[in-house]
């Protein structure tokens, strides 16, 4: 599209999101109605730094300040739909970020509980969630290698930064039948896992390569 993002109205955004939903993600395969309404509903721009408003809509990750990423909208999408999400299913997601994606979960899911390490990022996320009435969302600041227990079993688990490994407390906090979509590997070297909790047992599956920021713990490590 041709028009500028700067001094846009509501509808001409409207529209840059149902070009985004359209030739982003129909087009790739996302088929599943609630992601598709969500992908449309959820406005993106007001989850990026102004200095990437021109960019809010366009097919790939933005910067977001304290060297984290808002992730591109099909992998949100993406990510989502492989949930197999409803509104009776409660969601832990691990790296809130931008919040884009918990607002996304918000939408399609009937509680999110969603952890941010980086205190000045959760703080805005909270903010910002609150000021657009995602009123199922709950953020916390904190260690996403340990979950939230307080609030397991989720049916599902969603985590938006690599760690090198599965987090143990992550497998113990999925509920019976719960699904966890994570990306696992090194900087250059990721693979989007899909796991399944059946009878007590983890069965994973490799879905696609990936590339995101890896995960830490509260100390600054990533393992």
């Amino acid at each position: 599209m041709s028009i500028s993002i700067f001094n846009l109205s509501a509808q001409n955004y409207v529209k840059l999101r149902e070009n985004m939903v359209e030739s982003q993600i129909k087009r790739r395969g996302i088929s599943d109605e609630n992601v598709l309404a969500a992908m449309n509903k959820v406005e993106r721009h007001l989850f990026v730094p102004k200095e990437y408003l021109k960019k809010a809509y366009e097919d790939s990750p933005l910067p977001i300040g304290e060297g984290q990423t808002i992730s591109q909208p099909y992998i949100v999408a993406f990510m989502t739909e492989i949930l197999k999400l409803d509104k009776t299913k409660k969601v832990l997601e691990i790296g809130t970020g931008s919040a884009y994606q918990a607002a996304v979960l918000s939408e399609v899911a009937g509680k999110v509980f969603t952890i941010e390490l980086i205190e000045s990022l959760g703080k805005k996320a909270k903010t910002l969630l609150k000021n657009l009435d995602y009123n199922n969302v709950e953020v916390k600041i904190g260690d996403g290698y340990l979950g939230w227990k307080k609030h397991a079993p989720f049916d599902a688990i969603i985590v938006t930064c690599s760690p090198t490994h599965i987090p143990e407390k992550l497998k113990e906090q999925l509920a019976e039948g719960g699904l966890m979509i994570i990306p696992v590997g090194q900087r250059f070297s990721q693979e989007l896992i899909l796991l399944k909790k059946k009878n007590g047992k983890i069965k994973q599956t490799d879905v696609i390569a990936v590339r995101f920021v890896p995960m830490k713990d509260e100390k600054g490590k990533s393992y």
